[in-house]
């Protein structure tokens, strides 16, 4: 969601508001064309902690840790990519507990 002339919309709203006043301007109907506003701001949600903790992760560990076998192929799969990717929220708590510990003992 974005905020734009006072509402909230979608990015697909605001794209299509968008496309109609370069249609506008370029009809001559419109005297001037502003596309900074709204400026995106741009997030990933993933963490490169987070990933190379997935990529490291074996099997057993992530067995211990209560990780199945396919959830933990799809998050490798997903980890390798450079994309941005989701994890579940019981998965991810799984293995921020697991960072913290590791960060805990590197800091010791």
């Amino acid at each position: 969601m974005v905020r734009y002339k006072g509402h909230a919309y979608k990015w697909d709203t605001v794209i299509e508001q968008k496309v109609n006043e370069l249609g506008r301007y370029l009809a001559m109907k419109a005297s001037a064309l502003d596309f900074a506003d709204p400026a995106p701001k741009l997030e990933r949600h993933d963490h490169m902690v987070l990933r190379a903790k997935i990529l490291g992760l074996t099997s057993s560990e992530a067995q211990q840790l209560g990780i199945g076998k396919s959830t933990l192929h799809y998050l490798r799969k997903n980890a390798q990519n450079s994309r941005s990717f989701k994890a579940y929220h019981k998965v991810k708590e799984k293995l921020a507990f697991t960072i913290l510990q590791q960060l805990e003992a590197d800091a010791t």
